[in-house]
């Protein structure tokens, strides 16, 4: 039986006590990490947790735990619930109290849940890669908070999804942000170029990771922004994130990508990756 945390209490599924009053589910009014196991142990704990934080303070809400408890309380979940690869999901809201716009008392506490599941490397996706569709961004401008406002993001996954696509990539004003729950990037020439971290697109953890390797590897990094146009013209396309890691992308809107295939950047970008994470992992 999967062993859940909430409210400062590991419990089962069964006995979650989440009340119809929490403002997570009135206003979406909170903020979430998703971070990835590999071998039993969290990768980049710090930096997520730390975006976590960043995020709350940027919705003035204080979280009730410091930064360690929170890592103490993945690992624990990792543990009691036996997961080798897989990843952790927290989430905290404002709590719970009478549905008013405004703030509620200081006395109400916020709610931290979070729980762990077993979920396998994309090892098809990262392998083979993906399809992709271009939809415009109506998201508001604070993208770089990770909150639970996610609708437009699920509106646009879907779109991709009735397409036959795995992601979809945000065009804002003519501009190719980010994908719904990823962020992307183009290679033109051995250079890779992605939208610089700024409100209108979140600073994936992976993305940070991505651009770290770039640097280690020596290969030319852009962060500015690209067209539309552009995008069609890379050399080669791939999309990060904590859960599908660096996926290639070989059709954006039904138009091959390069040669159509995964490309020699994103491959050896890859395999830094895979460097990093357990070799009986990086094996899977």
């Amino acid at each position: 039986m999967t062993t859940y945390f909430i409210d400062g209490q590991f419990t089962s599924k069964d006995s979650l006590n989440i009340s119809i009053d929490d403002r997570g589910y009135y206003f979406g009014d909170g903020v979430y990490e998703v971070v990835k196991v590999y071998d039993g142990e969290l990768y980049t704990a710090e930096e997520h947790f730390g975006r976590l934080f960043q995020s709350a303070a940027k919705i003035k809400m204080a979280i009730p735990y410091s930064e360690q408890q929170l890592i103490d309380i993945a690992k624990e979940l990792i543990k009691v619930n036996e997961v080798q690869t897989g990843h952790i999901y927290m989430q905290v809201t404002r709590g719970a109290s009478a549905r008013v716009h405004q703030f509620p008392a200081a006395a109400v506490t916020p709610v931290v849940t979070a729980y762990a599941i077993h979920n396998p490397r994309p090892l098809s996706n990262i392998e083979g890669g993906v399809s992709v569709k271009s939809v415009d961004d109506v998201r508001w401008l604070r993208c770089d908070i990770k909150s639970l406002n996610l609708l437009a993001n699920v509106l646009a996954k879907q779109e991709a999804f009735e397409a036959g696509c795995a992601e979809a990539i945000f065009v804002r004003d003519g501009v190719v942000m980010e994908g719904s729950s990823s962020n992307a990037f183009g290679v033109k020439d051995g250079v890779v170029i992605t939208h610089p971290a700024t409100n209108l697109i979140l600073n994936g953890i992976t993305r940070q990771v991505v651009l770290r390797l770039c640097k280690e590897n020596g290969i030319p990094v852009e962060e500015r922004a690209f067209t539309p146009e552009e995008m069609y013209g890379m050399d080669e396309f791939f999309i990060t994130s904590t859960t599908s890691e660096i996926t290639p992308v070989v059709l954006i809107d039904e138009k091959a990508v390069g040669a159509g295939m995964p490309g020699a950047v994103t491959r050896r970008l890859q395999e830094a990756f895979a460097r990093q994470i357990p070799l009986s992992v990086a094996g899977e």
